[in-house]
């Protein structure tokens, strides 16, 4: 149970931060301030601010967030009137700190309270020193002053210049790319390196091998290392997953396999094994696939694997939105934690094998142009391009609220699912 939870913890936790350090970097380096990099959700832990961003972890350790300055979920600045904040001045009398926290530990400063204030365009704030209303007060504030949010941690203001919506298009679909692109190519890196820990590279033809040290009754049938099962009781069998296909379909019994070894072809009659798979009985032999060991096979396998699974994933959501769809083609943190634990089983290879599996998972299901997704915000500078002008702000947020409630709704049904699929049913 611990070994599941750790591993659930960090295969999670490099996936989300993965995905989310390829939108840091590109937006970084396009000039659009990121105000914060969080390691995990709720309540805050730490937090350590350098060079215009605020790093920090946060209580539950599953996800993360980058939250860019003018994107649609990033907190305006805005300085309610009335509210009393803290200032405090450099020696050009610029307001390089601005406390809304109301903690009197932060810094020592002026109490301002507030009548208006605009950190996004003309960089003031306007009020009445110490309370005293005899005299309004308007402080310039400085383009890289700090604000301490309510929660008392530290972020900087962002001015019109270094905000999301107001870079270039290009720019913008860069950023919003760059967490699948980082997918995609952790995906391919954890192939590669599950290459070198199995020794090689499995096929996907219907040459088998047979596991050593290991029980199996296709051994004991006379089966060998090498054969090439060409069909499951008459019904052809072109790969090793059509094996694996008809083989599951027959716990427990009696099947005849046509073996062809070295170009001879001959019927193999065997009783199946029979094991419980997600508390659904399955049929199994005890072959795998065949493993090419050649170097070549090593170094190509982490972008040969990505675009076969990719290739399979997208034929998997052809059959959802053709009319095929059901709630057990899709999986949550539930089901993500149910193939940890089962991944486990396997040590360094299973959990390395599931990295690979998911991050290529994220990045195809991002790709889908779903509002709040990275799909649908790259539809939406796609439109941006085409239009040569964005959709009105009313317009997109509203698009992106739609596509939130859609992903709640989505999500709460799944991990019911889920729920049920792996601990109740």
């Amino acid at each position: 149970m611990i070994t599941t939870i750790i591993s659930f913890i960090i295969v999670f936790g490099i996936l989300v931060f993965v995905h989310e350090f390829g939108h840091f970097i590109v937006a970084k380096r396009a000039g659009i301030m990121v105000r914060e990099f969080s390691i995990g959700m709720g309540p805050k832990l730490f937090f350590y601010r350098k060079n215009h961003t605020t790093y920090t972890i946060r209580l539950l350790p599953l996800g993360g967030y980058v939250r860019l300055a003018g994107s649609a979920d990033d907190e305006d600045d805005q300085i309610k009137p009335g509210v009393t904040v803290k200032l405090q001045l450099n020696q050009q009398q610029q307001v390089t700190k601005i406390d809304l926290s109301q903690k009197s530990n932060v810094f020592q400063g002026i109490p301002v309270q507030v009548t208006k204030a605009d950190l996004v365009h003309d960089l003031f704030i306007e009020g009445y020193e110490n309370g005293d209303e005899s005299e309004l007060r308007r402080f310039s504030v400085n383009h890289d002053a700090i604000l301490v949010n309510p929660e008392g941690i530290e972020l900087q203001i962002a001015p019109a210049d270094v905000q999301f919506q107001n870079a270039p298009v290009g720019k913008k679909l860069l950023v919003n790319a760059a967490g699948i692109f980082n997918n995609v190519l952790l995906a391919i890196v954890a192939f590669t390196l599950l290459a070198f820990l199995q020794g090689g590279v499995a096929s996907n033809s219907n040459q088998i091998q047979i596991p050593k040290n290991q029980p199996s009754v296709a051994k004991q049938a006379g089966i060998k290392s090498g054969d090439r099962i060409v069909a499951v009781d008459g019904q052809q069998t072109k790969d090793f997953n059509a094996v694996a296909t008809q083989i599951s379909k027959r716990p427990k019994q009696r099947v005849t396999l046509t073996v062809v070894e070295q170009g001879k072809r001959r019927n193999v009659t065997l009783t199946t094994e029979a094991k419980t798979v997600q508390k659904k009985r399955v049929g199994m032999i005890g072959v795998t696939k065949s493993v090419n060991p050649s170097l070549m096979a090593k170094v190509t396998a982490g972008f040969t694997q990505t675009w076969s699974s990719t290739k399979m994933l997208g034929s998997a959501l052809w059959r959802m939105v053709s009319g095929h769809f059901s709630l057990n083609d899709l999986g949550g943190p539930v089901a993500i934690y149910a193939s940890t634990s089962q991944a486990t089983t396997y040590g360094l290879v299973g959990v390395v094998s599931l990295l690979a599996w998911l991050s290529i998972n994220l990045a195809v299901i991002n790709l889908i142009p779903i509002p709040a997704l990275d799909g649908g915000k790259i539809l939406l500078n796609l439109i941006e391009l085409v239009r040569r002008k964005p959709l009105s702000e009313k317009v997109e947020t509203g698009i992106t609220l739609i596509g939130f409630a859609f992903l709640a709704v989505l999500m709460i049904l799944v991990t019911w699912n889920d729920i049920m699929r792996y601990f109740i049913r």
